[in-house]
């Protein structure tokens, strides 16, 4: 396991998605998983960054944690900020457009979609939010 500890400054986005995009590329994840491991963790990264710590600034912790076989990816997202669940929302409706959606909820959502595992813990003064991404043979056989 590695482990990023820096400001959670929305200015700090970059770090953290090549933190997580060069680790889970080295495991051997494909185009695609990638893709969907950044948009999680720019998601995931943003909400802490303008929420958690709101009006004040403070730090965030991101750890990787990966296995070759099965291939898979663990990443935490941890922060001292307010308590927070984001999976107590609900999802959007099925059928309803877009564009009738509310503000917000809309990127945990994909991050529940694009993710095998996602859950939240609130221990020992901290927000973890915690996301699992299994390598698909039959995502990356349909390029």
């Amino acid at each position: 396991m590695i482990s990023i500890e820096i400001p959670a400054e929305k200015t700090r986005l970059n770090e953290v998605i090549d933190f997580v995009i060069d680790f889970a590329e080295k495991l051997g994840f494909d185009k695609k998983e990638l893709f969907q491991l950044k948009l999680c963790t720019e998601e995931i990264f943003v909400n802490v960054s303008s929420y958690a710590y709101k009006p004040d600034t403070g730090m965030i912790t991101v750890t990787a944690d990966g296995c070759e076989s099965p291939l898979t990816v663990t990443l935490s997202f941890i922060d001292s900020g307010k308590p927070f669940d984001p999976l107590a929302k609900p999802d959007p409706e099925k059928n309803r457009p877009l564009s009738l959606a509310k503000k917000g909820g809309l990127g945990i959502f994909l991050t529940k979609r694009f993710m095998d595992e996602v859950s939240y813990a609130y221990q020992d003064g901290k927000n973890v939010l915690t996301i699992k991404k299994n390598h698909s043979q039959a995502e990356s056989t349909h390029e």
